[in-house]
């Protein structure tokens, strides 16, 4: 090979290194991400340790906005939002979207979890992936799912462990089709009624109860009015945490691994924090005076044997775009 042409060769290789080295620094400029969050303190502790992390593993690269308290909008507009790309990331509690994610029915199944661990193991394996993953036909990236939370059930007659104690009581429920068969298969007497109306119905008596998650209870001072919870559990509802797909598409490799790293490090945080908090409510409610009252895994197998003696998991799957991941949930 002649001088000319080693010259050449020598030439070509450092252009090629240039423009390799150009690329790099082209794919990994700066992205600012405009992240809607949660009025939940997980949520919020959650979404600060996402920022940490996704801006330190892309070495600065990324720029996490947080606007937490729902500032953008309530859950579904966020999400709506983000599929249009006006918002980048995120969080919502599932039922509200259920209407544009049908599969999302799946977590308005009463005693469908027994556990948090149960719940974490589903949506964690493939029945997760997989209803994350089909998020992609409206244009979002399914990241995660934190908790929101069991819902509880609180009132102010007795104690409640069984079905039956529930017997005859007005119970405040969401406006639900599934909720509302499975209270009246408890034996009880659902109440569809504005949340807003709530405190001052269980104070004058027009309902005798309500159920939400402790959170939901210890936020609206339903101590207040409410002499018995019991951790029934009954409904266990997730965050979905969520990204414009086209705009995770458009990051480069390390920048998606940064936001892959941040999913990871936050689900786990937030999910401790979650469990961490609901402890300190529990002391908080005792110390009111409230009587807290836990079921065992076999009395809640007595309620989950009412709702499927009125088949009720047929009526989810029904309205389920994949009514097969029910039976997955099941089984595992």
């Amino acid at each position: 090979m002649g001088w000319m042409q080693t010259a050449a060769l020598t030439g070509a290789m450092v252009f090629a290194a240039n423009a390799g080295i150009a690329d790099a620094l082209a794919a990994d400029k700066t992205v600012t991400l405009k992240f809607a969050n949660v009025t939940s303190q997980s949520g919020k502790d959650a979404g600060a340790m996402f920022k940490e992390v996704a801006e330190k593993e892309s070495e600065g690269s990324l720029k996490i906005n947080l606007f937490n308290d729902n500032q953008l909008g309530d859950d579904r507009v966020a999400v709506e939002t983000t599929v249009f790309g006006d918002i980048d990331i995120a969080v919502s509690s599932t039922s509200p979207l259920a209407t544009m994610f049908p599969d999302f029915y799946l977590f308005d199944t009463p005693f469908l979890f027994l556990t948090s661990d149960g719940a974490y193991k589903a949506l964690d394996g493939d029945v997760g992936k997989k209803i994350l993953d089909g998020m992609a036909t409206k244009g979002l990236k399914g990241l995660t799912f934190w908790e929101n939370g069991f819902r509880n059930f609180t009132n102010n007659k007795v104690a409640v462990k069984k079905p039956e104690d529930a017997a005859g009581m007005k119970i405040r429920t969401m406006e639900n089709e599934i909720h509302l068969a499975a209270w009246k298969a408890f034996g009880a007497n659902p109440t569809p009624m504005a949340f807003t109306e709530l405190f001052t119905a269980l104070q004058q008596g027009t309902v005798d109860g309500e159920e939400n998650p402790l959170g939901i209870i210890d936020g609206n001072k339903f101590q207040e009015v409410q002499k018995y919870v019991s951790l029934t559990q009954h409904v266990y509802t997730p965050y979905v945490v969520v990204m414009n797909l086209k705009k995770y598409n458009s990051l480069s490799e390390n920048q998606k691994a940064a936001i892959d790293k941040a999913t990871k490090a936050s689900t786990d945080y937030q999910r401790k924090q979650s469990q961490a908090y609901e402890k300190q409510i529990r002391v908080k409610l005792e110390k009111a005076g409230v009587v807290v009252t836990d079921l065992t895994p076999e009395d809640k197998m007595l309620w989950q044997k009412r709702i499927q003696d009125i088949k009720l998991f047929d009526r989810v799957k029904a309205k389920m775009a994949h009514g097969a991941y029910l039976d997955e949930t099941l089984k595992n």
